[in-house]
C-alpha cells in the first residue's frame, strides 16, 4: 500500500511540515518556529514527524533546504542559514529519523511541485524560479530533478545579467564575490531599491504608484521588465524550457506576464518566441509539496 509522502520546508524563521497523500492531496500542513541552532533543528524535525506519524501512520519523507549538500562532503554549503553549512545534515536526519530522508535546495523543490502538478504541469522541461528577497531556480526534465554536478543546476541568480547597458556599469557587487549576477539586479529587493533608493526592500504598490504616474516606479518598472526579459532570453537561449514558472514575492507583479514577453523576441535566437512565462499555481505551499514529491515515485 502506498504511503503517505511528508514534505517539510526548512525556512530561516520556521520549520513549516505538510503530508500529501498518495494522490498528492495535502491532508495535513502544521508550522513551528526554527529554533535557530543546529542540534535544536534536529530535534524539532524529528519530533514534528513523529507527532505527524503518530497520527497518520509512517511516511516518506523529504526536506528542503536554504542550501545544498555537497556530493564531495556530504556536508551542507551555500546555506543562508550559515549554522548549517558544513554540517551533516541529510545523515542526522537519516539518524534521527531511523530512515533514509531526502534532502534538496528549496529552489529545486518549488520547481518539482510547479513542474508535477503546479503551473508547469504536463510540460516535459519546467525552469522554475523564485524571486524575492534574493533568487534561486531548480529545472525538472520529465519529472525528474536536474541535480548537476556540484549540485548548483539552475543556480540562475548567480550568472551575470546578460547585454548589459552602459548605464548598468559598475555592475553591483554580490555576495558571492563576482560582480553583475542577477539577483543583484531581480531579486525583490534591488526592484525596491531602484524605485525608492537604498534601504528599500518592499515592492508593495509599486504597479499602482506606476498607474497614478509616479515616474520612479515606471522608470523602475521599465527596467526591470527589460532585465527579467533578458535573464528569460538567457535561460531559453541555454535551455529552451517548455515553461519558466516564476515564484516569490516578485511573481506577484501581473504586468510581468504582459511586458516580458513582448520583450523577449529582442533576445532569443529564434525567430519565434513561445516560451509561456507564469505564475506558480501552489503559492507559499510549493516549497513544502515539491519537498514531499522528492519521493516523486510510489513510496510501498
Amino acid at each position: 500500500m502506498a504511503k503517505n509522502r511528508i514534505g517539510i520546508d526548512f525556512g530561516g524563521t520556521k520549520i513549516e511540515i505538510a503530508v500529501l497523500d498518495p494522490s498528492g492531496e495535502m491532508i495535513l500542513r502544521e508550522r513551528v518556529a526554527n529554533p535557530g541552532t543546529y542540534d535544536a533543528a534536529i530535534v524539532a524535525i524529528r519530533d514534528l514527524v513523529a507527532s505527524v506519524e503518530a497520527r497518520l501512520g509512517t511516511c516518506t519523507v523529504g526536506i528542503g533546504i536554504p542550501g545544498a549538500i555537497s556530493p564531495d562532503t556530504g556536508l551542507i554549503k551555500n546555506a543562508n542559514a550559515t549554522w548549517l553549512n558544513n554540517q551533516p545534515f541529510g545523515r542526522d536526519l537519516d539518524s534521527a529519523l531511523d530512515r533514509t530522508v531526502r534532502v534538496d535546495n528549496d529552489a529545486n523543490c518549488f520547481a518539482l511541485s510547479e513542474a508535477v502538478d503546479g503551473a508547469g504541469a504536463g510540460k516535459a522541461v519546467v525552469f522554475g524560479v523564485i524571486v524575492g528577497t534574493g533568487m534561486g531556480a531548480g529545472i525538472v526534465a520529465n519529472g525528474k530533478l536536474l541535480e548537476g554536478l556540484h549540485r548548483i543546476a539552475g543556480e540562475w541568480g548567480h550568472v551575470p545579467l546578460p547585454w548589459p547597458r552602459l548605464e548598468e556599469f559598475p555592475m553591483p557587487k554580490c555576495f558571492c564575490g563576482n560582480e553583475g549576477c542577477l539577483e543583484r539586479y531581480l531579486s525583490g529587493s534591488a526592484l525596491a531599491q531602484d524605485w525608492k533608493g537604498s534601504g528599500n526592500r518592499s515592492t508593495a504598490g509599486i504597479e499602482d504608484a506606476a498607474a497614478n504616474g509616479d515616474l520612479a516606479a515606471s522608470g523602475a518598472l521599465d527596467r526591470y521588465m527589460d532585465r527579467m526579459a533578458r535573464a528569460c532570453a538567457l535561460a531559453i537561449n541555454f535551455l529552451d524550457p517548455d515553461a519558466i514558472v516564476l515564484g516569490g514575492g516578485v511573481s506577484n507583479l501581473a504586468s510581468i506576464y504582459e511586458r516580458v514577453p513582448l520583450l523577449l523576441p529582442r533576445y532569443v535566437i529564434t525567430p519565434k518566441c513561445n516560451t509561456p512565462i507564469v505564475k506558480n499555481k501552489h503559492g507559499d505551499s510549493s516549497g513544502v509539496r515539491g519537498a514531499a514529491w522528492l519521493w516523486s515515485e510510489p513510496a510501498e
